[in-house]
């Protein structure tokens, strides 16, 4: 896995002994790799097995979108938005062909 469960954690700041959202976060780790992965238009597992490890902009990239899918489970929110720059779409500004992409 490329990014383990109790790294999740950790980045999620969940007691590494509370195991009752484990199979929901695994999950998110799984769609946040996809969803990177798909997003840079290159599968992370082949990045990671290229370098042999994951870069950190990368790492990090899925631990924003781990930590905001866990976060905000619904599509609707009542709270006001503000975009945090240099975060998400930065990180993966880095690994496209043109940055204007993203």
């Amino acid at each position: 896995m490329l990014i383990e469960l109790q790294e999740a954690k950790k980045h999620l700041v969940i007691d590494p002994d509370y195991q009752g959202d484990d199979e929901y976060i695994i999950s998110l780790i799984d769609t946040a790799i996809d969803a990177v992965g798909l997003h840079i238009r290159q599968p992370l597992k082949e990045i990671a097995e290229e370098k042999g490890y994951l870069p950190s902009p990368l790492k990090a990239a899925v631990l924003l979108l781990v930590g905001n899918l866990y976060a905000n489970r619904e599509p609707v929110s009542y709270e006001e938005v503000n975009e945090i720059p240099y975060t998400y779409e930065y990180l993966l500004s880095l690994y496209l062909d043109n940055p204007s992409q993203v």
